[in-house]
């Protein structure tokens, strides 16, 4: 988990997935929010986003399900906040640009993997495009509603637009996905929101000095301008490549074979 982690933090992690791995087959169980963005503060929730793989009878039968499991918790002190969705449903969704999905697959920090994401990954890599320049615009749009909700004084919802827009501009333009803003801040003229960063770290509710917040009430728009300049240099094909897209197909039916009624709990 690069350290990201408290031991405290870690126990309850693997407390949680024992508990949630008996009901389900995890494909991969990515660490998210704050942790994940580079800028964790002491009272941070532990946001924990998954994949699995449902067996293949449940998916076949009269009533077909593909279950989303959340859970949202405090456990010995710690926040959780755990959700996973069905392996299918997420490859569709990667297939338009997903970036949310993207993340748990190709992110930095995977907290538990089967074998079977190692195979996954350049699969994934190969069928990204240009489309995800939609969902992280789109999802930027809605942390910017956020912080203008909060009186442009959160330090945690304007640093969630840059790290959206960023994560964004970093994925058309090299064809990685990097979740940690402060790997992102200097490579895209942003070296400035370093001190967002450690307010943020200050704790969850950390509020901007008037001064920072009027000064990124100019400044927050040049994001989406970086990123919507990152579409036409992009490396990204426009849309998934069909090779690629029936090669991650074939592999999903594969694994489909060999998941045909494994079970666990209810």
């Amino acid at each position: 988990m690069k350290g990201t982690l408290k031991e405290h933090e870690r126990v309850v992690a693997d407390r949680v997935l024992d508990e949630e791995s008996a009901k389900r087959e995890h494909l991969v169980v990515a660490l998210s929010g704050a942790h994940a963005y580079g800028f964790p503060s002491p009272d941070s929730d532990l946001d924990l986003k998954s994949i699995h793989v449902a067996p293949t009878a449940v998916l076949l039968g009269l009533q077909p399900k593909h279950i989303t499991a959340e859970r949202l918790q405090v456990v010995d002190g710690v926040e959780v906040d755990y959700s996973s969705n069905e392996l299918q449903p997420v490859l569709q969704g990667i297939l338009q640009g997903n970036g949310n999905y993207l993340e748990r697959v190709l992110g930095a920090i995977c907290v538990r993997a089967s074998p079977e994401l190692e195979g996954l990954k350049p699969l994934v890599r190969a069928v990204m495009s240009r489309r995800v320049h939609r969902h992280y615009r789109g999802f930027a749009h809605g942390q910017l509603r956020e912080w203008e909700k909060s009186g442009f004084k959160s330090a945690k919802k304007l640093l969630y637009v840059l790290r959206t827009t960023l994560t964004g501009t970093h994925a058309l333009r090299t064809g990685t996905v990097e979740t940690d803003v402060t790997e992102l801040l200097d490579l895209y003229g942003f070296s400035e929101a370093h001190a967002l960063v450690e307010q943020k770290r200050r704790g969850e509710k950390s509020e901007l000095p008037e001064e920072l917040s009027q000064k990124w009430r100019a400044e927050v728009a040049r994001s989406f301008e970086v990123l919507d300049a990152a579409v036409p240099e992009s490396v990204l094909p426009e849309d998934p490549p069909e090779e690629a897209v029936l090669a991650l197909e074939a592999w999903m039916l594969d694994l489909r074979r060999r998941h045909f009624d494994v079970r666990r709990g209810a």
